[in-house]
């Protein structure tokens, strides 16, 4: 099976059908270091994990940004449709990464519990039930499985949108094109 990782190095490397759109720029500002021209308005949606190591070079007032753990945003669908009906954007990256916590997130039930107790003050009983319930909402598998049924999730909720599915590696701090 060929790697449905894309590289972006030149922008002949970004697809004739996202070129000139607000994907493609958010390519070229991060990959291919585009002069960073600050926007009039938002033109795109971009939704990433909320992990530390991820830093996106863009333009200010480019992107409406939303992290959430595996970029998973369903529990911020009134926060995308905002986006989309007051802010006008039309296009949606989902960013997923390397290395993401989010992926198999079960193993480290002993540490997220011990974690709270320790530095939420939660008792374990507490930090227990606090993990199993959440816990099984916001497990990805994969990253890149994820981000692309994310994308194909985010279609069909909002069909005039353009959705493009991205991974951030944090190896290397650039982002990269999921053939689907």
């Amino acid at each position: 099976m060929n790697d449905p990782i894309r590289p972006i190095q030149k922008a002949s490397d970004i697809p004739a059908a996202l070129r000139g759109t607000p994907i493609a720029d958010l390519l070229e500002y991060h990959n291919l270091e585009r002069e960073l021209t600050p926007a009039a308005s938002p033109s795109l949606l971009i939704g990433m994990c909320m992990d530390n190591r991820k830093h996106l070079r863009i333009p200010d007032n480019f992107a409406f940004i939303l992290r959430a753990g595996g970029a998973n945003l369903r529990p911020s669908e009134f926060k995308v449709s905002y986006a989309i009906a007051v802010g006008g954007v039309k296009s949606i990256a989902i960013i997923g990464h390397t290395n993401c916590g989010m992926v198999n997130l079960m193993s480290r039930s002993t540490q997220f519990i011990e974690g709270l107790q320790k530095n939420a003050g939660w008792d374990k009983q507490q930090a227990e039930d606090h993990f199993f319930h959440f816990a099984p909402l916001f497990e990805i598998g994969s990253a890149v499985d994820f981000t692309v049924s994310e994308t194909k999730r985010l279609r069909l909720r909002y069909p005039a949108v353009q959705v493009a599915p991205m991974i951030y590696k944090v190896e290397d701090n650039r982002l990269y094109l999921i053939d689907e």
